[in-house]
């Protein structure tokens, strides 16, 4: 195969196919690199682990940029009488995050899971109250703006881009156009480094096996199940019935494309914040109205969080088997909405959702300790747990925004 063969077949044609080529080459690295490693003095599945990491840090160092310009642009260049419908997507963000967490409770109530808890330290700071939770949320609302893009605070970054992009509203149309070459320049920069997800994934599957494996995972076999579980039903049943509810169409091809496209991707990068972009390309590619999904996607980066909504309840619930600790229904809905208050203010990196079991816990009594026994479990699970939950998180964001978008043409056309 010539060179220029093989850059078409690399850079060109389905995304989805492409990463899955590199999934499989990631996949078959792990497997032939400790026989290969008496040969080379190294680990040549690990040290490919470094392409991943260069993608995923690409990702988010594109990201709070990519999210201000393209903020501050739509804003600025919206036509008056437009609608943004972010009402509408917010509603479904929160409505969708609490269905989450209640099935989760009802996966936990019909499969009973123990873990075995040990000792072990743990230097995580977890909130010990849903107001610091919310009081984190406000805080990060009044951000100073050149923190909140260094730190990659999305809350931050939305209320200031939303600021400006009203300020902006009355400027001359030549800052406008300003405002929007440079919002294009960062999308276009974006379109390359997605170009490069297949190298990307191709490392993060081969540091990811190399590192763990599969078989420190054999002893939470149930618990992943719930999980896991979860997870899927909230992906195919729950979201797919509140986008009929929405758009009064069928459903499930929307809900593939999404997982498929977003969802994929977001699995082997492990951060919502990471699958912006991606879910901006996306958005973009389906034509939704881009004064909608140019707020939508990065919001529900940071409170559309079903999959760790699922996390939270489901590891609390197992803990509070193990105890014996008896649970009523009621007390579960109410873990249903502390878990979704809770998801809402995780953090978008590996682990965020874990941080917050402790106060989960803390509603039966369960103290800090055994609940940083639980997180140390959440870690060590972490390599399917973290990675799905991501997947349902990010690709849900683009679902809730297309539901809302393709409802709205529907309601314009009648």
């Amino acid at each position: 195969m010539n060179t220029s063969r093989l850059y078409s077949l690399f850079f060109h044609g389905s995304l989805v196919k492409r990463i899955s080529i590199g999934l499989v080459l990631g996949l078959l690295l792990a497997i032939i690199a400790p026989s290969l490693q008496s040969v080379l003095g190294f680990n040549l599945a690990e040290k490919a682990g470094f392409l991943g990491k260069v993608f995923v840090r690409s990702l988010r160092a594109v990201a709070p940029i990519l999210v201000f310009l393209l903020v501050i642009s739509a804003i600025a260049n919206k036509k008056i009488g437009t609608q943004s419908n972010m009402k509408a997507v917010v509603v479904l963000y929160l409505l969708g995050t609490f269905l989450a967490a209640l099935t989760a409770v009802l996966f936990s109530f019909a499969f009973p899971t123990e873990i075995a808890l040990q000792t072990q330290e743990n230097s995580l700071s977890p909130p010990s109250e849903v107001s610091q939770v919310l009081g984190t949320l406000v805080l990060n609302v009044v951000d100073n703006p050149i923190n909140a893009l260094f730190n990659a605070n999305f809350i931050g970054i939305l209320s200031w881009a939303i600021g400006l992009g009203v300020v902006l509203r009355h400027a001359s149309d030549t800052t406008k156009n300003v405002m929007n070459d440079l919002s294009e320049g960062v999308s276009k920069i974006v379109h390359f480094i997605i170009s490069f997800a297949p190298i990307g994934v191709f490392g993060l599957v081969a540091e990811t096996l190399a590192d763990k494996g599969l078989g420190a995972l054999l002893d939470y076999v149930r618990l992943l199940c719930v999980l896991i579980g979860a997870m899927l039903f909230t992906a195919f049943v729950v979201n797919p019935i509140l986008v009929y509810w929405k758009t009064r169409r069928n459903p499930y091809p929307l809900i593939w494309t999404c997982v498929r496209e977003s969802g994929l991707t977001a699995f082997f990068t492990r951060s919502s914040a990471a699958n912006i972009p991606v879910n901006m390309e996306l958005a973009k590619r389906l034509n939704l109205n881009e004064d909608t999904y140019s707020v939508s996607i990065p919001l529900g980066a940071s409170i559309n969080m079903a999959g760790a909504a699922i996390t939270i309840t489901v590891l609390t619930l197992a803990a509070v088997h193990t105890l014996g600790v008896e649970v009523s229904f009621p007390t579960a809905l109410l873990l249903s909405v502390v878990a979704s208050v809770c998801a809402c203010g995780a953090s978008g990196v590996a682990g965020g959702s874990l941080l917050l079991i402790p106060l989960a816990c803390s509603l039966f009594g369960i103290s800090n300790d055994i609940a940083a026994q639980v997180m140390g479990v959440g870690f060590i699970i972490g390599v399917l747990q973290d990675s799905a939950e991501t997947a349902l998180n990010s690709s849900t964001d683009v679902v809730f925004t297309a539901a809302v978008c393709i409802s709205e043409e529907e309601a314009q056309k009648s």
